[in-house]
């Protein structure tokens, strides 16, 4: 006797065969029991079903988690797809205004070279919302290429650019509050074009990029200036060429700390009885009148109201003095 297929069940009978329709009649196959497990398991084989589409549906447009990788990196990707095949799918989801289009999710090293080689592209569908989508391409990129700090960073800062919420971030990239916060000094700090000469600099921790970014807050340094006058080279590694803007930069900043000329000594004013009235302090940027609420509180309130037309009385009195005659 020759076993019956599940998949494929026999064809009904004879429609004058067959029962009228009522109330008590159930179906051929009941959304219980053991039925009910196989077409579970059948729509989830479906779903994770692995697909052939064509590269030239496929666009590239979102936000990238990797600096860049370069001919070379997708020159040997396709060597090895030539030789072994494409190992691993990438993922993809459907345009909703581009019917039949694509947009890749993660997998863009890969999509480069099967394009290089003309070869379509093994593929995971998946209808997913912008922020799913950012979730997988985080946690696949995360789980198998590592990316660098600085590749984090500029991730999260171009997701939070986008309008994506902090929580959506943090779990794309597995951080927790403090070093996203790091991280978006990080990028604020350094100009993106400095950072992609540089590139992903494996090598370069956050600590040093921190360095980098805290004396570019503090100091009034062009970097990009500096950058340029380097004459980087793409033979050179990352992590070199981060040295060298690093070192070229700590070099600008010392030399305009021995620029700069002595700290004048502050001024403090007194009354004729010894009570402190003022402290004058001038800096590179400016010169600050203190008083002191505590000794001369009157006087103190008295200037805070009085202080603009005081201050353009003063200014005239100058402008007085030092009109030539």
């Amino acid at each position: 006797m020759a076993r019956r297929n599940l998949f494929n069940p026999p064809p009904p009978p004879d429609a004058d065969a067959a029962p009228a329709p009522g109330a008590d009649q159930k179906p051929r196959f009941p959304n219980t029991g053991a039925m009910s497990g196989v077409k579970s398991t059948l729509k989830d084989v479906a779903s994770n079903a692995v697909r052939e589409i064509s590269v030239d549906v496929i666009e590239e447009a979102g936000p990238k988690d990797r600096l860049s990788f370069t001919d070379a990196d997708v020159f040997n990707l396709a060597e090895s797809i030539k030789a072994h095949g494409q190992q691993v799918p990438i993922m993809v989801r459907p345009m909703a205004d581009k019917p039949g289009h694509y947009r890749i999710v993660y997998g863009r090293r890969r999509l480069r070279a099967l394009r290089s080689l003309g070869l379509t592209a093994k593929a995971l569908v998946r209808s997913l919302s912008d922020e799913a989508a950012i979730l997988a391409q985080g946690q696949e990129n995360t789980q198998r290429l590592d990316p660098s700090f600085i590749e984090k960073a500029l991730f999260a800062a171009e997701l939070a650019s986008s309008g994506y919420a902090q929580t959506v971030i943090l779990d794309a990239l597995a951080l927790d509050k403090p070093m996203l916060s790091r991280m978006a000094k990080v990028a604020r700090s350094v100009p993106k074009p400095v950072i992609e000469q540089i590139g992903s600099a494996h090598g370069i921790g956050r600590r040093r990029w921190e360095e980098l970014a805290d004396l570019l807050r503090k100091e009034d340094i062009d970097i990009e200036q500096i950058t340029a006058n380097l004459n980087l080279r793409t033979s050179q590694t990352s992590e070199d060429r981060f040295g060298l803007i690093s070192d070229a930069v700590n070099k600008s900043v010392l030399s305009k700390i021995a620029d700069k000329p002595p700290a004048l000594p502050a001024i403090s004013i007194t009354l004729s009885d010894g009570t402190a009235l003022a402290e004058v302090k001038e800096t590179a940027r400016a010169v600050t009148v203190k008083l002191s609420k505590t000794q001369t509180p009157e006087f103190a309130r008295w200037m805070r109201e009085n202080a603009e037309a005081e201050l353009m009385r003063l200014y005239e009195a100058w402008q007085s003095d030092t009109k030539p005659n």
